[in-house]
């Protein structure tokens, strides 16, 4: 009798043995919950009546082929009164854009004037009066200034400045009667995906951009 209660004994240990080694990953490591990705949504068709106007860290919407070329109107060292200078409002109306996100101020901040957040909220004024006159109709988003690393920060001390440059946005947003939406707990959920300069980002980054910015949107 003892030798049968020991048998079962034996037999629930290696029943509940094999029931806890299906909980786990092939390679015998405790089973992970997996990293939340976007949703599998087609973002060229999603944001096919946007316009997303910018610098370069925009145009790796364009350049990672996220989005296509026409839907992206960016271009690296540009600021507001580059666009200005350049007429990229006149190129903005062409595309007829229902929807404009713009991201401009990562260069505005290097600006050598005195004041480089004051000069750049005077010329982001005039940008965005210039888009109201030719598309009237047109939604408008600012997007804030997304941060760098600490590396790219130790390089560039004026990049300390971004969070005060975004709350400058964020008044004026409220000024022209735009939206805003700010990037920055974003940027802080995916650091492992800063390029290696530590300010621009992968190609991995855009469609958790993207999926935010549908979300922050409505």
């Amino acid at each position: 009798m003892k030798k049968n209660t020991g048998f079962g004994m034996l037999l629930i240990a290696i029943v509940l043995l094999l029931a806890a080694c299906g909980n786990q990953t092939n390679d015998g490591g405790a089973a992970a919950t997996p990293e939340p990705k976007p949703t599998a949504v087609n973002y060229k068709e999603l944001y096919r009546t946007s316009v997303f106007f910018g610098d370069s860290i925009t145009e790796g919407l364009s350049y990672h082929d996220v989005l296509n070329k026409e839907n992206v109107l960016a271009g690296a060292g540009k600021t507001a009164e580059f666009a200005l200078m350049e007429d990229d409002v006149a190129k903005l109306a062409d595309r007829k854009p229902e929807h404009v996100f713009i991201q401009l101020g990562s260069t505005d901040i290097l600006w050598p004037t005195e004041n480089p957040k004051e000069y750049s909220m005077k010329q982001y004024a005039k940008l965005i009066d210039a888009i109201k006159a030719k598309l009237p109709d047109a939604a408008i988003t600012l997007l804030s200034v997304t941060p760098v690393t600490a590396e790219a920060e130790k390089l560039e001390p004026r990049y300390a400045n971004i969070a005060d440059y975004n709350e400058g946005l964020k008044a004026l947003a409220a000024e022209k009667q735009a939206k805003y939406i700010d990037l920055t707990a974003l940027v802080a959920e995916h650091t492992d995906l800063y390029d290696t300069d530590g300010i621009h980002f992968q190609a991995a980054f855009y469609p958790f951009l993207l999926e935010y910015l549908s979300k922050e949107s409505k």
